[in-house]
């Protein structure tokens, strides 16, 4: 039997300039590649989730409801003009992560936009309940600290999100091509092989 593969981070024509994949298309080209799931993590909203969510379950292939989330350490201690923010893989497990991830949307768009909706990590703490967390990609927390050789740094970010998440936080690692992916890889994999993270 073949093992099969389920795409976990993908953007939809939601994600403004950087996805254009429509839900019927993407639906069709996962079911050609017999793909059992598929999940859409669009930029900042959950704009598609509706939509997703009909046509996915219409044409056969399981749809995992996520978003890419703008997040900032903490948004309490810092100006609105510093404007950090990092990505985060955020999906669904059940219809409680559905909840936490719209109320966590609905938060960067009410209490944490500047340029982007952000989330911080203790809105993360709070409505972190039913969903798994990716450590995103390479403008992930993890990765920008990957990029700065701070190997303190890497392992403070790893440590803290599983204390946050426990064993539903996982290493994010991506097959794009570029040399810089490449070396993030083989670092993220080191460090969940420090930390025992999956």
């Amino acid at each position: 039997m073949q093992d099969s593969f389920v795409h976990l981070h993908l953007h939809s024509q939601y994600s403004l300039l950087d996805g254009s994949i429509k839900f019927e298309d993407l639906v069709n080209r996962a079911k050609e590649h017999s793909m059992p799931a598929v999940a859409v993590t669009d930029h900042g909203n959950l704009f598609g989730a509706y939509e997703f969510f009909e046509k996915a379950k219409a044409g056969g292939v399981k749809p995992i409801i996520g978003c890419e989330l703008y997040v900032t350490p903490t948004l309490r201690l810092e100006k609105p003009s510093d404007g950090k923010n990092y990505h985060l893989t955020a999906l669904c497990m059940n219809e409680t992560g559905y909840r936490n991830l719209s109320r966590l949307v609905t938060k960067g768009y009410f209490e944490g936009f500047y340029r982007r909706p952000r989330v911080d990590h203790e809105m993360l703490a709070e409505h972190g309940e039913g969903l798994i967390i990716l450590s995103g990609c390479m403008s992930g927390e993890l990765c920008q600290s990957i990029f700065r050789n701070d190997r303190k740094e890497q392992l403070r970010i790893a440590s803290l999100y599983r204390e946050i998440f426990g064993d539903r936080y996982y290493l994010e690692v991506q097959a794009i091509g570029l040399s810089e992916q490449k070396r993030v890889n083989s670092e993220i994999k080191k460090i969940g092989k420090r930390l025992g993270i999956k």
